[in-house]
């Protein structure tokens, strides 16, 4: 572990860490000890960490006589590594993926999605807990050179990436929406900066990207030589399932099409669970499925219920998490949809986040996408969720909205917002209600406190923060008495969103081509 760490400006001392993690492991009887590297010119002092040692202490220990350690031929199944889910749908799950499925996966992705050898040169943005940090390290699968970068992306400022990308002479730049997003905002133009000549790829992900970012990627952003790669996958299957596609033509939203050896498909999403899936036609939204087995599907969790009768078998986490909404396929969670004319892949948002007024069923990301694109300057946070009590006929859409600080929530903004989304979207999209609320809930319990106000109003005498907070969000609104009643309880639950941008509505014309 390292003994500090540097973010946004800050020194953070991690020996209280490296500490709690030997306490943690103290049952372990494989567990030896902690190896504390050296973060800056300074080691640490890790004389009261028990069971740690220094860097150049273990290797030191290491006699130069010692014969090297034998090469050994593992199982293509063999567990390699565990990779922990984040955490913001559930609790983390500790997946474990296999040797050979991590490796021919990443082999896959690496030479024949993106062409990379033994000339490459990647730099992904990624925090050491991001399935992205693995990604970051597969180019040396293919004889290539990779660039590791830690701390905040925009500090010294926020063109730190792009000259770093510049000046390493990286082929293959890896960054987020949100990257790109503040970049255009403060009108920083890479292209304009430095010599981006050796760059062939940026690949995007972490959320959907947007067609305004699309555009401004070529428009202002990079050279157009470079192939935009959106992608979209997770730690679950330690790859992709939406990805570029050297051979075709890039055309704006969504990831180009599927990984090659996942047979992706899109089921309806209204289907109750635990049933046989059925598959939408192409421009129809519904749940991404991996509807036949693929080679880096996980082995199983850690620590799971082993008297199952296999990894996957019901009964298991591993089946709740991916084979108990289908049966005999693997969901994703993702409410997705596919181009009829393009094939791209679009992800619209979670699939436990889908909006549906009037039967018409979208994304919450539609929503955000808005907001992000015209409201940034207002708007510092937002949440949509749906409700649908046992009294009404129909579900109603809710619009909760974090003002940035000396911003006053008025009517005057609400029938903005709403045009806005009525012009970008459509009139089924606009939200029935929308509300200022002092927090926005970011953690699993937090959402859970909110879904639970809206649905049975079991939380009044919760005074917690988060308590605290879901009631304000509750009574803090601008609009009449129907807006008020809206906001009492109910019986059912609400759909809870994960933040993500990007619009599903196109016509044919609209498919835009790079």
């Amino acid at each position: 572990m390292d003994d500090a760490a540097l973010y946004n400006g800050k020194v953070v001392d991690l020996r209280e860490k490296m500490a709690e993690v030997v306490e943690g492991l103290k049952e372990c009887p494989s567990f030896e000890g902690v190896v504390s590297i050296r973060r800056f010119a300074e080691a640490r002092d890790i004389s009261r960490v028990p069971k740690a040692e220094t860097l150049d202490s273990f290797l030191t220990a290491a006699k130069k006589t010692d014969p090297m350690p034998d090469v050994v031929r593992l199982d293509f199944h063999e567990p390699f590594l565990i990779c922990y889910s984040s955490g913001t749908t559930g609790m983390p799950k500790a997946i474990v993926h296999s040797v050979g499925g991590v490796m021919i996966n990443y082999y896959k992705e690496g030479r024949l999605h993106e062409g990379l050898g033994p000339d490459s040169v990647t730099l992904q943005y990624t925090t050491t807990g991001w399935i992205m940090y693995l990604s970051n390290v597969g180019v040396l699968l293919c004889g290539g050179r990779t660039v590791f970068y830690d701390g905040s992306p925009f500090q010294p400022d926020p063109t730190i990436l792009v000259r770093v990308a510049a000046e390493q002479k990286v082929t293959k730049l890896g960054i987020s929406p949100r990257w790109m997003f503040e970049l255009s905002k403060l009108g920083i133009r890479p292209r304009d900066m430095a010599d981006f000549s050796q760059l062939r790829i940026v690949t995007c992900t972490g959320m959907v990207l947007s067609e305004q970012l699309f555009e401004w990627f070529y428009d202002e952003g990079f050279p157009a030589h470079v192939h935009l790669a959106n992608i979209s996958g997770g730690t679950d299957i330690a790859g992709c399932f939406g990805m570029m596609n050297p051979l075709e033509p890039v055309y704006v939203g969504g990831t180009q099409g599927p990984s090659l050896g996942v047979h992706v498909a899109i089921y309806d999403s209204l289907l109750p669970d635990g049933v046989e899936g059925k598959e939408v036609s192409n421009g129809t939204p519904g749940e991404l499925v991996a509807a036949a087995a693929f080679p880096n599907i996980p082995c199983f969790f850690w620590g799971d219920n082993t008297t199952a009768g296999g990894p996957a078998a019901p009964g298991t986490r591993y089946h709740s998490a991916y084979f108990g909404r289908f049966k005999n396929v693997w969901a994703h969670g993702d409410f997705c949809v596919v181009h009829p004319v393009t094939g791209n892949i679009t992800f619209l948002g979670r699939a436990d986040g889908v909006l549906n007024p009037s039967g018409v069923r979208f994304g919450s990301a539609e929503v955000y996408s808005v907001l992000e694109r015209r409201f940034t300057d207002r708007v510092q946070d937002s949440l949509c969720v749906g409700q649908r009590r046992p009294q009404d006929d129909d579900e109603s859409v809710m619009l909760f909205l974090l003002m940035k600080p000396g911003v006053k929530f008025d009517r005057g903004l609400v029938n903005e917002i709403k045009q806005a989304i009525s012009a970008d979207l459509s009139k089924r999209h606009v939200p029935k209600y929308i509300f200022e609320t002092p927090e926005i809930p970011v953690s699993l319990f937090s959402l859970l406190l909110v879904s639970q106000m809206v649905a049975d109003g079991h939380i009044d005498n919760d005074q917690s923060q988060e308590g605290r907070a879901a009631r304000q969000a509750n009574r803090v609104w601008a609009g009449d008495q129907g807006e008020r009643d809206a906001c009492q309880p109910g019986e059912s639950g609400i759909l809870l969103p994960v933040r993500q941008s990007g619009a599903a509505g196109w016509s044919q014309g609209e498919a835009v081509k790079r």
